[in-house]
Formats: C-alpha cells, sequence, structure tokens
C-alpha cells in the first residue's frame, strides 16, 4: 500500500476521518494539517486499515472482561492454598508449604521435623 493510499480503510474510518477533518479545519487549522491529524486519530484509534491474517476469531469487549475475570477468579483460587476442611489436606500439601504453616504457628523444633512429623505438629496445634 503506498503512502497516502486510503483504500485499504473501511468507510466508516474514511467517515470519521472526513469528520475529524472538517472539525480542525472549522478551528482554522490549515487543509493539510487538518487531513494529517484526522487520519493519525483514524489510526491511533483502530490501527489503521484492515489487516491481513489473523485467526478471523473476533471477540467481543464483554467476552474479553469475562474471560479476565474468570482467570483472575481462577488465580485468586490458587493463591488461598488448600482448604484445611478435609483430613488429608495437610498430607496433600508440600513439605515447604507445611514449613511455612508450622512457622506462622511458631510451631518448635519445624526445621528438623520430616513432612509426617510437620503434618502431625500441625494436627495437634488446631
Amino acid at each position: 500500500m503506498p503512502r497516502g493510499d486510503k483504500g485499504k480503510y473501511t468507510d466508516k474510518q474514511k467517515r470519521k476521518a472526513e469528520h475529524i477533518e472538517e472539525s480542525y479545519e472549522h478551528k482554522g487549522v490549515s487543509k493539510d494539517e487538518a487531513e494529517a491529524r484526522a487520519w493519525a486519530t483514524v489510526n491511533k484509534q483502530s490501527g489503521g486499515g484492515e489487516k491481513k491474517g489473523g485467526s478471523g476469531k473476533t471477540t467481543s469487549a464483554s467476552e474479553k472482561k469475562t474471560a479476565r475475570s474468570d482467570s483472575a477468579k481462577r488465580a485468586a483460587k490458587t493463591r488461598q492454598g488448600h482448604s484445611r476442611t478435609s483430613g488429608s489436606s495437610l498430607e496433600s500439601q508440600s513439605k515447604e508449604s507445611l514449613m511455612k504453616e508450622a512457622r506462622s504457628k511458631d510451631i518448635k523444633g519445624r526445621s528438623s521435623m520430616t513432612k509426617a512429623a510437620l503434618v502431625e505438629a500441625l494436627r495437634k496445634h488446631g
């Protein structure tokens, strides 16, 4: 596409540029400057003319927002760690995780404990 060729722009983009250009001319900006500013604005807002390629899949803003929200909820759930409701939840944790919990409960001798000992101490400590 040679420089200055507007053939790849949609009709909507062309109308928008024309409207912006008229607005600048009304404010006293020269014709050439108004045109340059108008197309710069259209390019900034829409990324330029029609592009080749892509997946062809269009995702609406609301779908993107929902996907982001779902992703954030999954991430928050992951950060919460294991639930303490089941008796086997302590066994399913890593030793490092058990060590952190023991440290937060100030269990003495935790550094030399095995994983099984940490589980037992945490159960007793409540």
